[in-house]
């Protein structure tokens, strides 16, 4: 079989190099995509557009369709890169040339973006416009992360915010349709209950629920709840937390939640719509108090993202960056040191992966 890596906005094909080495290493022909925009420096960002990066997938879909013929290919999307996957998917339902994914897997889908969005893109026109470029961007942060802009324009927003709305556009028309000749590929998604990237209630109401009936599961990580009883978490984000929890269900799909909640002993339980299944022998590593969007597709060994154990780096180590001083010395901000980069159940998501891919 085939997979296709798609990384996300402000990106690099590095963010999906785990799952990439494990597939390559069961025969599976892998091919990583480099968006249009990234790679070189972050002003990249400030003229690409989404079309621009949905027509690099049909190169990558022609691509392994070339090497591998009716075999079956799947695609494997991370943030950005899950609208950019269903996109392709929708084309491929109507378009007979291009080559079905039999499957999707997404990790921290950016299925919904803040509609701040669509307005900023006024402040970035006013910015080239007049010439204050200043004003086309979110964020200028030092560009210390090899694999990643810290820096973000705002068109890089915008055209995540134009995706998703495309998306959201071509679930309303497939939905309109009454007859389907092709069956809608099943979707796994590995999500964290808090992601300040994506909107996460958006991945339940606007992708698992309106996904046609089928094989489509949603793994969801809780935050590690021993934490959480020292009463250090926010009254609004354990709120949100309990809100997601009871409204994540429904008849078309799946529902698994990896959490310590009731755990004596701090193991982790698969929770599958409401009914503990199983026991996973994972625990919270000590001090970490939850996933992120950044975290979701992050082995604890990766030497740039992982954990104090992992390889040496050869330059920067950024999952265990522990600097200590006077707060206003620093042209880093502290929260993005302290923001997790490293997946402590990274093996468990590789083993879903795998016999999602039947290759367990």
């Amino acid at each position: 079989m085939g997979v296709l890596l798609l990384h996300g906005m402000s990106d690099a094909p590095y963010s999906l190099h785990a799952q990439a080495e494990y597939l390559q290493k069961r025969g599976v022909w892998v091919v990583a995509m480099r968006m249009p925009g990234h790679g070189t420096i972050p002003s990249g960002l400030t003229g690409i557009t989404w079309k621009d990066m949905a027509a690099v997938v049909k190169i990558g879909m022609k691509r392994l369709t070339q090497k591998l013929g009716d075999k079956p290919i799947h695609i494997m999307g991370y943030s950005t890169g899950a609208p950019l996957a269903l996109n392709y998917t929708f084309t491929a339902l109507e378009d007979t040339t291009l080559t079905l994914p039999s499957s999707l897997i997404f990790y921290s889908p950016a299925i919904g973006v803040s509609k701040a969005a669509t307005f900023a893109v006024w402040q970035s026109r006013m910015g080239h416009f007049f010439a204050l470029p200043k004003l086309e961007w979110n964020s200028l942060e030092p560009e210390y992360d090899p694999f990643k802009y810290n820096s973000f324009a705002v068109n890089a927003g915008d055209q995540v915010y134009r995706v998703c709305k495309k998306v959201q556009k071509q679930f309303d028309d497939y939905h309109k349709e009454t007859k389907h000749t092709k069956d809608f590929p099943p979707v796994l998604s590995f999500q964290s209950i808090i992601d300040d990237t994506v909107s996460v209630s958006d991945t339940v109401n606007h992708l698992y629920k309106r996904l046609p009936k089928g094989d489509h599961t949603l793994v969801m990580f809780d935050i590690n709840n021993h934490f959480s009883k020292n009463l250090l978490v926010k009254e609004t984000v354990s709120s949100t937390i309990q809100y997601i929890k009871q409204n994540s269900g429904a008849s078309n799909y799946q529902f698994d939640l990896i959490s310590d909640m009731n755990s004596t002993d701090g193991t982790l339980k698969l929770i599958t719509n409401n009914t503990v299944v199983k026991n996973l022998f994972y625990i919270w590593p000590k001090s970490l108090f939850s996933l992120s969007h950044l975290a979701m597709p992050m082995p604890n060994t990766d030497p740039l993202y992982g954990d104090k154990n992992a390889a040496k780096s050869p330059g920067i180590k950024l999952g265990h960056l522990a600097i200590y001083g006077e707060s206003s010395v620093l042209g880093i901000s502290p929260s993005a040191i302290l923001r997790q980069r490293w997946n402590p159940f990274h093996t468990y998501t590789k083993e879903r992966v795998l016999e999602f891919l039947e290759l367990q």
